[in-house]
């Protein structure tokens, strides 16, 4: 199989690799941000320096906290795989697994 060129059927170039699986919640949505981080320079005052001094802002993202989870669901009695931030695994605790997953339309 050649690497570069892509497959007639539509599969990914390597079977291994899902490039279709984004970083994104299936339960809150939540996905990368895009912030800027502050860079400084110089001594701190207290330790004896002139002060530090903001030079330049950088780039930066903020992932979410993104867990492969196999939930339970005791109304269909059965698993089901979902792709869930940290905070949405506080959510399915709460509401329970299935209202959260019907409410995001995995089920």
């Amino acid at each position: 199989m050649d690497i570069r060129r892509p497959r007639r059927d539509g599969a990914p170039l390597n079977p291994f690799i899902n490039d279709t699986m984004s970083r994104q919640c299936k339960i809150t949505g939540a996905k990368v941000t895009s912030g800027r981080r502050i860079h400084r320079s110089g001594k701190a005052k207290k330790q004896g320096g002139i002060g530090r001094h903001v030079t330049k802002t950088v780039k930066r993202q903020f992932k979410p906290n993104m867990r492969q989870k196999r939930v339970w669901v005791p109304e269909l009695g059965r698993y089901v795989k979902v792709k869930v931030s940290a905070r949405g695994l506080k959510t399915i605790d709460k509401n329970g697994a299935y209202k959260t997953l019907k409410a995001a339309g995995l089920i």
